[in-house]
């Protein structure tokens, strides 16, 4: 079983529990407190200005209505001998009516006074409005920061993760988690964090004003409040695990399109692209019959929501009605307690409205504080071992590994490299040839014995001091986009434009790059500029040839080039490897013939060891292979 096959069947350690998700996202926020305060006093001064409207509107109905009766009223009359009047023709609903008003017999509308009730409402719904788009402004600036910080937090944790973690989880779904996953909860919190507060504030606010205009209808609108946040809590209780499936499911689409993607060429030439499109239709209509079904139960708040409120709307105008009737309130203080049951009403319907979103943002919250939450690798020592100059000496002492805790791999190896050395490395598949480099890079760390590196043992050192000596070229090629002499010089910053030349001809990529139109400032895109798979691999043992380690390990490194170039390689490798311990990881029982140690291993133990003649002639495992062409010679 390969590496990243056992990596992927090993049980992820236990990590401690974690605070809630929803605590964790208004974690993100606290350190902008600052500007957390001053947004949520704009918000209440917007939403205090909006309160006083529907009073200082009802005040002017009220008006209106005094000044229509007064007119036709009789001029001279006093209120209470036209209510007198009134109540002895019969008419007392009328006359309970217009005594709740100022009503002056003969005076029609206050034009004046009219007047400047309006304007003051122009002018308060203004700046409240002014100080919405403040608290808008401040909210943007928040969310930004707070998701920035998360992103900066996001990469360094993925540089702490081992590499087990990306040996079990596919690309596309780690990618989906750092860019999909952090974009949904960044939306999400832009679109709701200014509404949380203002509706909390509007709640608060228009329940006293509310209280202050009548107890009675008051408490019929909080009658209702229960009602609807049960029906909420219930039917986002029925979703919250259908949102998850449906981030679920994009990972999954994710990490298949980037799978397709990058073995584009392959899929082609082997004619699959038919196989590969119908598991991007499963993917695809899984994703799709998920967020439907998310968004079918999500979609059922706000109209159960407003169902319960607008029967709340009902009772309030008739018992409003009543009252009005009854003399105990004016028309214009049952006009203002209709619009603020409805301000008290909304925020309601808006927290119901954009519950599928929240829940959407905190189902991606979670996979992404699920990534933050990874075991990552030791920590480094508190004073640890630095050498000052690499000699090269190598020892594998008594080392045992495993990828999974009942399945043993290497069992008490025990290996030496003199300085200087070529250590070929052979074996057949599964053999643990391409391990013994992962533990001398520290990617895994040996479950018992000793690494050690000129005397010290690697585990002491830090793990960024020990790849500084180590340089790798592995079987897949890695070039970013860039030019040709930045991917060469992506090993060593800061080198000239004549070494990166030097040890493009060391390693046979000058005679190529000549040839292209822009040389080495060719720019390499997503299909490399057309360059062989050789040809990147040149590029990579260049990199590799440029950063001059004291350690290099070749891991297939010459398996994508032709027999030719082969040739010149191992030439130019001849002074590659001047000075330095070079491990080569070959199946191709032909690149190691000149080694000065060949290691045989078989099922995670060395099986034998000595120069190529000395193995030939013993007529074991070594001579096996060879003779049975397991590699291509």
């Amino acid at each position: 079983m390969s590496a990243p096959a056992r990596a992927a069947l090993a049980p992820a350690a236990p990590a401690p529990k974690p605070p809630s998700t929803t605590g964790r996202v208004l974690g993100l926020l606290l350190p902008h407190r600052a500007r957390l305060v001053p947004m949520a006093l704009l918000g209440a001064a917007s939403i205090a200005l909006n309160l006083l409207g529907p009073l200082l509107l009802g005040r002017a109905t009220d008006l209106i209505f005094a000044g229509l009766v007064g007119r036709s009223l009789p001029a001279g009359a006093t209120p209470h001998e036209v209510l007198e009047h009134l109540r002895a023709e019969g008419k007392g609903t009328l006359a309970n009516v217009i005594s709740t008003v100022d009503v002056v017999p003969g005076r029609g509308v206050d034009m004046r006074e009219l007047a400047v009730l309006l304007a003051v409402v122009v002018v308060l719904y203004l700046v409240g409005s002014l100080c919405m788009l403040g608290q808008g402004r401040l909210a943007a600036v928040v969310v930004q920061r707070a998701v920035h910080r998360l992103r900066a937090d996001v990469e360094a944790k993925l540089a702490r993760l081992p590499m087990s973690y990306f040996d079990a989880n596919p690309r596309g779904e780690v990618l989906s988690r750092v860019t999909n996953d952090v974009d949904n909860l960044q939306r999400t919190l832009q679109q709701t964090i200014g509404q949380v507060v203002n509706s909390v504030l509007s709640a608060v606010g228009v329940l006293a004003v509310m209280l202050m205009i009548s107890v009675e209808l008051s408490v019929i609108v909080l009658v209702s409040v229960p009602v609807a946040v049960a029906l909420a809590a219930l039917i986002g209780k029925r979703a919250w695990p259908r949102v998850q499936q449906q981030w679920k499911s994009t990972g999954e689409l994710s990490a298949h399109v980037e799978e397709i993607y990058s073995g584009h060429s392959l899929v082609t030439a082997f004619g699959r692209r038919e196989l590969a499109e119908e598991r991007f239709d499963e993917h695809n209509e899984a994703m799709c019959h998920s967020g439907h079904r998310a968004q079918a139960v999500s979609g059922l708040v706000a109209p159960a929501t407003r169902f319960v409120l607008d029967l709340n709307y009902v009772l309030v105008a008739v018992v409003g009605a009543l009252r009005v009737a009854s003399g105990t309130m004016t028309i214009g203080g049952v006009q203002a307690f209709i619009q603020y049951s409805g301000m008290f009403g909304r925020p309601i319907v808006d927290v119901a409205s954009f519950s599928a979103q929240l829940q959407s943002g905190i189902a991606s919250a979670h996979r992404v504080f699920e990534l933050l939450d990874e075991p990552e690798e030791p920590p480094a020592p508190a004073v640890p071992e630095r050498l000052s100059a690499v000699r090269g000496h190598v020892e594998f002492s008594n080392v045992s590994f495993r990828y999974l805790p009942d399945e043993p791999l290497m069992e008490g190896l025990s290996l030496t490299a003199e300085p200087g050395r070529l250590v070929a490395i052979v074996g057949p598949t599964g053999a643990g040839k391409t391990t013994l480099g992962n533990l001398l890079l520290r990617f895994y760390d040996p479950d018992g014995g000793r690494i050690l590196l000129d005397g010290v043992d690697t585990t002491a050192m830090t793990r960024e001091d020990l790849r500084s000596r180590i340089g790798l070229v592995s079987q897949d090629t890695w070039l970013f986009h860039g030019t040709i002499a930045e991917n060469i010089a992506y090993g060593r910053p800061g080198a000239t434009r004549e070494e990166i030349v030097a040890a493009a001809r060391a390693m046979c990529v000058d005679r190529f790059v000549r040839a292209l139109p822009d040389g080495y400032d060719t720019v390499l895109d997503d299909d490399h500029g057309g360059l062989s798979a050789g040809e990147k691999q040149l590029i990579t043992l260049a990199r590799a040839f440029l950063a001059q380690p004291a350690i290099l390990v070749l891991d297939e490194a010459t398996s994508s080039v032709d027999t030719r170039t082969e040739a010149l390689i191992q030439q130019a490798m001849v002074s590659l490897r001047a000075g330095r311990t070079s491990f080569v990881i070959a199946h191709r029982l032909s690149t190691v013939r000149n080694a000065d140690l060949i290691v045989v291993m078989d099922g995670g133990d060395v099986v034998e060891r000595g120069t190529h003649t000395e193995l030939l002639a013993r007529g074991g495992f070594y001579a096996r292979l060879l003779h049975h062409r397991l590699d291509t010679p």
